[in-house]
């Protein structure tokens, strides 16, 4: 089943006399439960695909199908609903509020989705436990580290059980060890079935990945199977 169907989209912004083709004419296609990562310099358009997929942004042309839906020619008001049921967002910078607790931060999706609260707290707590810390659900941000923080993160974009777990940089703003631990946790959340979607720069957590897509001047530049994906021991993260 295809989860993310792009036909020839491209994006076009005008900034005063400017033309900037982010993206030219992109055709991809995601299956449910692969791990697929977005790789390419700056200015190649992994980020400008990534919002719209991520249906933070539309397409000039062409067509985006999420999981059957089309998404393209969406209201703002239409790509926020289809925003907070399919696709759970992983981000570099963790984004989360800071006065409100581990449980609180990842219970907050649910709220703009109708649940009440004792059913906030169950799924929230699950989630907290399907990523290792719901002995932290009481604690703040900033009485976590950064690894812990994005465990939080990804918490919160599993709680809605979305269709597509959509990470950006999910491991720049973290030291070395805490990456392996962070794509070890991807890892184990493909294992179980989720559909994953990796933006990166880097090589090293490209190859996490069981495919990657290259884009280059808004063209998907390769497509290719990762035959012999890279697994973070934990063994290893003893070790150092």
């Amino acid at each position: 089943m295809k989860i993310i169907e792009t036909s020839h989209i491209a994006k076009r912004y005008i900034m005063g006399t400017e033309i900037i083709d982010a993206l030219k004419d992109v055709t991809i296609s995601v299956s449910k439960g692969e791990y697929v990562a977005f790789m390419g310099p700056s200015g190649s358009g992994k980020s400008t695909l990534m919002n719209i997929i991520g249906c933070l942004d539309s397409p000039t042309s062409g067509k985006y199908i999420l999981n059957s839906k089309d998404v393209s020619d969406m209201t703002e008001n239409e790509l926020a609903e289809v925003r907070n049921k399919e696709i759970g967002f992983v981000f570099q910078t963790f984004n989360l509020l800071p006065r409100m607790t581990s449980l609180e931060n990842v219970a907050l999706p649910l709220i703009y989705a109708g649940y009440t609260k004792a059913q906030r707290t169950e799924r929230a707590m699950a989630a907290l436990k399907s990523v290792g810390l719901e002995q932290r659900a009481g604690h703040r941000p900033n009485e976590l580290s950064g690894g812990q923080r994005q465990r939080v993160a990804v918490a919160r974009a599993l709680v809605n059980d979305p269709s597509i777990l959509l990470a950006d940089e999910p491991t720049g703003n973290l030291d070395t060890r805490t990456s392996y631990e962070i794509m070890d946790l991807f890892d184990q959340l493909h294992s179980k079935g989720n559909t994953i979607v990796v933006v990166t720069h880097e090589d090293d957590i490209a190859k996490y990945a069981h495919r990657i897509i290259r884009l280059r001047d808004g063209l998907v530049e390769t497509d290719v199977v990762n035959a012999n994906p890279t697994k973070v021991k934990l063994t290893q993260l003893k070790a150092e």
